[in-house]
């Protein structure tokens, strides 16, 4: 790995801790300081019109060994701490019904995918704050029962643009950051300078912290509670480098929040501040093997959610090439 001629910023630590904390009138200053509504014609696009057609050829000559890495967890029918609304699966044709040959086999599936079970992509109509939703839209007028008229996922479209893996147990080395561990900007910074790669515009950000590795080695725990995540403080300079998309193998949340009263604030800043789409729940332990293997921990990545007009999100299986 490769780094930067700047000087050292703080190194991380490994202590748990979600603090400090912050008061609702400070996250409010924060939210209107990192806004971005009114940036662009194709509002509920967002952050995604950061990604040109520039960004893609950039991102396209990261491709070197070819690797495929999919992100996705498996399809989760099985109830758990962190999986209160199992998807759905089963066989609707065995191909047993008479018929001309040749026999059939179909199955069937669904998912209330907002949650902890599935990997998925918000949409920028998913969170509103203080009534309104991304770019100053009022969140009763434009969604309703038939879904999201503004900052659906049909809006999105697919996003192929650099990814860049900030692995902060690789830097710590160690397993998994403890549930609780909250990310700092000057994790970001001094991750930065420990993988060799520096965030820009219209990047991907994914935040691995070992939540898999940890639910492998200890068992499932309701993440809801406690997850290691961002903090607040950290979005300012996400914000100031233009992303696009930040992603992890949590929510990007640390839980407990701190802010009070507030139980997703990073989701209310990314989303319905900055209009930068969420991916939650990645299975980053492969993605982690791979760019350690390859030395360098950014690549050209692709997220192509579902079709769904009115859609507040879809599922979804990003794929990092490397």
């Amino acid at each position: 790995m490769t780094s930067r001629p700047e000087e050292s910023p703080p190194p991380p630590t490994a202590a748990p801790g979600n603090g400090p904390s912050i008061s609702r009138q400070e996250f409010d200053e924060l939210f209107d300081a990192v806004r971005t509504w009114g940036r662009w014609a194709s509002a509920d696009r967002g952050a995604w019109n950061r990604v040109t057609p520039g960004h893609v050829q950039r991102a396209a000559a990261l491709v070197r060994t070819g690797v495929i890495v999919p992100m996705a967890l498996p399809w989760n029918t099985v109830p758990g701490p962190d999986n209160g609304k199992p998807a759905l699966h089963y066989m609707s044709d065995l191909g047993d019904v008479e018929a001309p040959e040749p026999a059939t086999h179909k199955d069937f599936i669904a998912v209330d995918y907002h949650g902890k079970g599935v990997s998925h992509l918000d949409a920028l109509s998913h969170i509103a704050y203080r009534g309104q939703l991304y770019d100053g839209r009022t969140a009763r007028e434009v969604v309703d029962a038939g879904g999201a008229r503004f900052g659906a996922v049909a809006a999105l479209g697919p996003l192929v643009t650099k990814g860049v893996l900030l692995d902060l147990p690789a830097v710590l080395g160690i397993d998994w950051l403890e549930p609780g561990r909250a990310v700092h900007a000057q994790d970001v910074l001094a991750a930065e300078k420990a993988l060799g790669v520096t965030i820009g515009e219209g990047d991907a950000v994914l935040l691995r912290s070992g939540h898999f590795r940890r639910r492998a080695a200890l068992g499932a725990w309701n993440a809801d509670a406690a997850s290691a995540g961002f903090h607040v403080d950290a979005i300012p300079l996400l914000a100031e480098r233009g992303i696009a998309l930040i992603g992890a193998d949590g929510d990007s949340d640390v839980r407990p929040s701190p802010v009070e009263g507030l139980h997703s604030p990073v989701h209310a800043l990314a989303i319905t501040a900055m209009g930068v789409p969420l991916l939650d729940n990645l299975d980053l332990e492969p993605l982690s093997a791979a760019c350690a293997d390859a030395g360098r921990y950014e690549f050209l990545l692709t997220v192509a959610p579902l079709n769904i007009p009115g859609g507040t999100g879809s599922p979804v299986n990003p794929v990092a090439v490397l």
